[in-house]
């Protein structure tokens, strides 16, 4: 990692992945990618933060140039874990409890959702379909069940749960219904058909909070990119809250400052231009 010759006042960059930095095909638009080099070369850090797992990210890593790379960081599965990029060192997990990973599945299972259990390494999906069972495994180390329950999961380290239902409401619905549950979880929702359940109190803003403070930074030192209600938590937790102009218009408003781009015209690098490289 460079010195910081950052003459402005922002230390670190967290940025949604899916739907903000990557273009609707997966990539990563020329423009992004050259405004990141440019914010990296004054030093400033640039952290995906992303609800996938971290061994997910890597083709990503490997594009931005930050594969094993020491001093980089990335925040997966909502916050519930940090990683160092360079010897995939875990520096923070915060994961479920198996009685809450096992309650969420046996009710799961009696709505039309396609249930995803996620450990460190792999994803269980329960009533997913051949389609985006493919989908998955081209990103993701996936097995598909079809148990009653998670036994065969007592012991292992579970990190979060999440539904999937194209139907907002329906997924909405979902959370009232569990409202016996809410003391125990944080609930969010991102790309238009996911429902997320992660240990209460852990998410995105909390995963930059424990980052900066590991770094040394101030969170008004940090910005924060995203489109969706699961990036919602950093967008209000950092120095400058960011929502690309694809945004969902429910988080928009806690925005400081929403891209006349979206993810597919280079929104990351409109950001990067505006507030760090000027």
């Amino acid at each position: 990692m460079p010195e910081n010759k950052n003459p402005g006042k922002y230390r670190v960059i967290a940025c949604d992945l899916d739907e903000t930095l990557l273009s609707s095909d997966r990539s990563i638009s020329h423009g992004n990618l050259e405004a990141i080099r440019k914010a990296r070369e004054l030093g400033v850090r640039f952290v995906p933060a992303t609800g996938r797992g971290y061994h997910s990210v890597e083709p990503t890593l490997r594009e931005l140039g930050l594969s094993r790379k020491k001093g980089e960081y990335v925040i997966s599965f909502n916050g519930g874990a940090i990683t160092e990029n360079y010897d995939h060192r875990l520096l923070h997990f915060e994961g479920i409890s198996f009685d809450l990973a096992q309650e969420l599945y046996r009710r799961g299972r009696n709505y039309d959702v396609c249930v995803h259990i996620y450990t460190r390494d792999m994803t269980y999906l329960y009533n997913v379909t051949p389609e985006d069972f493919k989908s998955l495994s081209a990103h993701m180390a996936v097995t598909e069940i079809s148990s009653h329950d998670l036994d065969f999961l007592k012991g292992t380290d579970i990190v979060k749960a999440l539904y999937m239902n194209t139907d907002h409401d329906y997924l909405c619905q979902i959370e009232k219904d569990y409202q016996d549950l809410a003391p125990f979880m944080d609930v969010s929702y991102s790309s238009n058909r996911f429902i997320e359940f992660n240990r209460r109190g852990v998410n995105k803003g909390a995963g930059l909070l424990s980052l900066a403070e590991l770094l040394g930074i101030k969170p008004e030192e940090t910005i924060a990119i995203g489109d969706n209600f699961n990036d919602l938590s950093m967008i209000r937790a950092a120095g400058l809250g960011v929502g690309v102009k694809n945004s969902i218009e429910g988080i928009k408003k806690d925005c400081d400052y929403i891209t006349t781009a979206t993810n597919d015209e280079s929104a990351v690098a409109e950001v990067i231009e505006k507030f760090v490289l000027s």
